[in-house]
């Protein structure tokens, strides 16, 4: 299962995009039925608001980000959970946690995302 599905990750879901106009809820859902994993968006130490869209949380945030408002975030199930996780935060100045399918216990950042969809563990 291994080699075989890691390369099958390289083209699975090549193109999922993260845009700061979508909810946090259409992100989590998208996420969800993209990858089978659980998304976590936190402002703060708290859960954010499902209704507010990712450039409204932003404005919101005391970190100093350095994107614009129309940066987009290009996810692969080849990447790396703590890669994800770090791009949210410098693009949205956003804690996420990524976490499994049934949304319980947080993956280990070393693994791709496609492997934490699959239960894999290292």
């Amino acid at each position: 299962m291994g080699l075989l599905s890691n390369i099958k990750d390289h083209f699975t879901n090549a193109e999922f995009t993260v845009a700061p106009n979508k909810k946090v809820k259409t992100v989590c859902a998208d996420f969800k039925k993209a990858f089978g994993c659980t998304l976590a968006i936190y402002k703060g130490s708290v859960l954010a608001d499902p209704e507010m869209t990712l450039a409204e949380l932003n404005k919101r945030t005391t970190k100093d980000v350095k994107s614009k408002p129309n940066n987009e975030l290009k996810i692969k199930a080849s990447m790396k959970v703590g890669e994800v996780e770090k791009l949210f935060d410098q693009v949205y100045g956003l804690t996420v946690q990524i976490k499994d399918p049934k949304g319980k216990e947080c993956v280990d950042n070393k693994l791709t995302i496609g492997q934490a969809a699959r239960g894999e563990s290292k």
